[in-house]
């Protein structure tokens, strides 16, 4: 007791205070860099620069309480400080655990953006030991409040604070002189964040990130016409022509985008307990009727899904930080999918999303895509039950969508986004009655659920895209957007797949970022599955090439996956890749024959060097030009640049009947021709039994209605 009394006498003079916040600031960065980061600290001398590189920039932040003299703006100054920081640690903290990555700066400004159904999804992040990020500063507060620690009212000479400032920059300095000791060229060579992290900590990364965002902001507003020539030259030679046997095979077709969230390819023909957890899915991937690509990988940086639509429309890569879509998407030029078929093929175009229309910025970004329209949550009944955290359950998508789908003009380019194998996988156990694993991780075995889900209300789907005859005018294209499983589960999966999670290594992780890309032709009799490696970045062409569309005049970064030039080497977004013959990883260069770290012959160095020169100069191209909208600057031939102001997202169903009534007999929507359809679609959804309620998971918002009443 007599200890404690010390410390809290101690703890009662202002330098004794801020000297406890600054200790308790570094006992919880040490858990957050050795229980949730992984920093990648390989030898001692890593691990002493971990254990002070919070103290130079916790020392500046606190010290800044020292320059104010009354005690009533010094402590709350203190605590606001200490608070603010802890904030942002349990951010990334939480961010890391789903992302395996640290939140910039642009993350955190486009947050607003895609924060809808965020809320349940960071709950279920939170581990018990969290209690840690935020017990030291109730406790101090607590001893504040019951005057345990005393308030010193005595005023400190300001030097004190000039004092403490030089001492935490001059620190600093040494912190940073021995990260470039161990790290050359620490902030000039940032092609990964953990190593700000592990060699100056996170206050300093967000600083640097900040100044480094600045920058690609100055560099957009004084972009000029020239610095597109570099990235035309690429493209120009990178073009791959198309293969003769398949270019136009699906000219004048529907275009059906079945956007598979989370959907890993290892989810194809697995089974749990005996049972195929894709039973339709494995069976469509085995057609005659369907060209699978078994070694197609996703390619997202942290957009993730935003990511993943923004390659599929235009073939050019997300953000190295950040989301393009939250970030750029209102203000960027694109020329996208669905303007590019309007203008060539009169293709009506449209997206049907369960959630709400601004998660991740699409609502504005559809519009300079050329979307006509945006079906979101707004058009459907998504009270009680129906929906989940991230919106409308995928069977009700599918089902309530139809009113929808069948007044478009056809041939239209219609794109579903589902979301019930989201993170955190929850589903009402009704369901569902499909039995999982048992890894004793929750995460992992509600993931082989919500999949199985998903597998049915696509089954579902093509049931009634067989009957009402849109099935033969379509070709259909399956994808899976990104990793379900983050690495930081993958020794857990490793279970389910019968591997043993002691040998799971990095070269394991880099192959699990396969997910399933199908293109489904009904009618057409050779279909197979391609060993051929590819990437989300190459889907475009490809569509436009089966639709007799040339693409060479287009700024594309990917090529024609069936083109005997197809290029088979997979940039992903930290600028790792993978080829058929090797999967480089932080630098690691592994034999995909063996999964070993490889020792290189001559040879193999040369290829391994042109292989990671290419992928660094595609990815650093499409940078400059979504960073520095640079196709403002480009006007191929035929395309006529979008303009937003002319779409609105409002009342969409409205314009679909009058277009159909000034059309008459010309009007080629399914409905014209066939009728009502919604009673040829069948589901086993029991949602479709329960009443309305006012009671709603996603708050239904639609920035384009005059009002937020549903449609």
């Amino acid at each position: 007791m007599k200890y404690v009394n010390s410390i809290l006498e101690k703890c009662s003079t202002r330098r004794g205070f801020l000297v406890l916040l600054v200790i308790c600031f570094w006992v919880k960065t040490m858990v957050a860099y050795f229980v949730d980061f992984r920093l990648g600290i390989t030898n001692p001398f890593q691990f002493f620069i971990v254990l002070i590189n919070p103290l130079a920039t916790t020392c500046l932040l606190l010290g800044i309480a020292l320059y104010f003299k009354s005690s009533r703006i010094f402590y709350p100054v203190a605590l606001l400080i200490a608070i603010a920081n802890t904030v942002l640690l349990y951010l990334n903290v939480i961010y890391f655990r789903e992302f395996t990555d640290f939140m910039t700066v642009s993350t955190m400004t486009g947050y607003s953006k895609v924060n809808q159904g965020l809320s349940g999804s960071s709950l279920a992040l939170t581990n018990i030991h969290d209690i840690v990020y935020w017990i030291d500063l109730v406790v101090i507060i607590g001893l504040l409040v019951t005057r345990k620690i005393k308030i010193d009212r005595r005023p400190l000479n300001r030097r004190i604070g000039l004092a403490v400032t030089s001492f935490s920059l001059l620190f600093f300095a040494v912190n940073l002189s021995l990260g470039e000791m161990d790290r050359p060229q620490l902030l000039t060579r940032t092609f990964d964040r953990t190593y700000i992290v592990k060699y100056l900590g996170l206050d300093a990364f967000t600083v640097y990130d900040g100044i480094k965002s600045q920058h690609n902001n100055d560099m957009r507003a004084t972009a000029t016409k020239s610095e597109l020539n570099d990235v035309l030259k690429f493209t120009h030679k990178h073009y791959a022509k198309p293969n003769k046997k398949y270019y136009g095979i699906a000219k004048g077709k529907n275009v059906i985008i079945l956007h598979l969230e989370s959907f890993q390819q290892f989810l194809i023909g697995q089974k749990i307990n005996g049972r195929e957890v894709t039973p339709f899915l494995n069976k469509l991937y085995r057609s005659h009727s369907t060209y699978a690509f078994k070694n197609f990988f996703h390619q997202v940086g942290q957009g993730k899904t935003s990511d993943a639509e923004n390659m599929l429309e235009t073939s050019t890569y997300g953000l190295p930080q950040g989301s393009l879509f939250a970030q750029l998407g209102s203000d960027n030029t694109f020329q996208a999918a669905p303007a590019i078929l309007k203008q060539r093929r009169n293709y009506t175009s449209a997206v049907f999303h369960g959630n709400i229309a601004s998660f991740w910025n699409r609502n504005n970004v559809y519009k300079n895509m050329g979307y006509q329209y945006f079906f979101d949550a707004s058009y459907y009944d998504t009270s009680g039950d129906r929906s989940l955290g991230y919106g409308l359950k995928d069977k009700l998508l599918f089902r309530d969508s139809v009113k929808y789908l069948q007044a478009l003009q056809q041939p239209f380019y219609a794109k579903y986004i589902t979301v019930t194998n989201h993170f955190p996988y929850d589903l009402d156990k009704e369901d569902t009655n499909f039995k999982t694993t048992d890894t004793q991780d929750k995460v992992v075995d509600n993931y082989f659920l919500t999949a199985h889900y998903l597998d049915q209300a696509v089954h579902e789907f093509y049931n009634y895209l067989r009957k009402t005859g849109l099935l033969k005018n379509s070709m259909i294209i399956l994808y899976g957007d990104h990793y379900g499983i983050s690495d930081s589960e993958n020794k857990n999966l490793a279970k389910a797949l019968n591997r043993d999670p002691d040998t799971w290594d990095d070269y394991d992780n880099a192959q699990l970022q396969r997910v399933p890309f199908m293109i489904n032709l009904p009618g057409r009799k050779d279909g197979y599955v391609s060993k051929k490696y590819a990437g989300e970045i190459d889907v475009l062409p490809t569509i436009m090439h089966l639709l007799g569309l040339s693409t060479k005049r287009y700024v594309q970064f990917g090529t024609d996956i069936f083109s005997k030039q197809h290029d088979q080497v997979v940039a992903f977004r930290n600028q790792d890749w993978v080829s058929p013959s090797f999967t480089s990883v932080s630098g690691d260069i592994y034999s995909n024959r063996t999964g070993q770290l490889m020792k290189l012959t001559k040879r193999q160095q040369a290829q391994v060097k042109k292989d990671k020169d290419r992928v660094t100069e595609e990815l650093s191209l499409s940078d400059s030009l979504n960073e520095k909208n640079l196709l403002r600057f480009y006007h191929p031939k035929g395309f006529e640049s979008v303009d937003p102001r002319k779409y609105n997202y409002a009342d969409e169903y409205e314009k679909e009947k009058r277009i159909i009534a000034k059309k008459g007999k010309k009007s080629t929507s399914l409905y014209s021709k066939e009728g009502n359809t919604e009673k040829d679609y069948k589901t086993d959804a029991p949602e479709i039994h329960h009443k309305s309620t006012d009671s709603n998971r996603i708050k239904i918002t639609n920035p384009d209605a005059n009002n937020d009443s549903k449609r």
